[in-house]
């Protein structure tokens, strides 16, 4: 499993409102920039950072708590 990172996104709609502090997980920076871009079609990243990662191990993404459920329901 690749290790994922988070990206925090400063974006200009193309309606011209500014949104700030916008976060995405991706692989790399291009791939967290591409998913800004498919859900605000026309923006424009005005920022870009790279945030810490959570140092305290509580953080489970996704497919981490789908499988955790899955485990749970499994018959014994």
């Amino acid at each position: 499993m690749t290790a994922m990172s988070k990206f925090g996104f400063r974006i200009k709609t193309r309606g011209g409102m500014v949104v700030e502090n916008l976060m995405v997980q991706a692989r790399d920076q291009a791939e967290a920039e591409n998913r800004i871009r498919q859900i605000y079609r026309h923006c424009e990243i005005l920022e870009c950072s790279t945030l810490a990662p959570d140092t305290r191990g509580e953080g489970m993404d996704l497919e981490g708590m789908i499988s955790l459920i899955s485990r749970q329901e499994e018959p014994r």
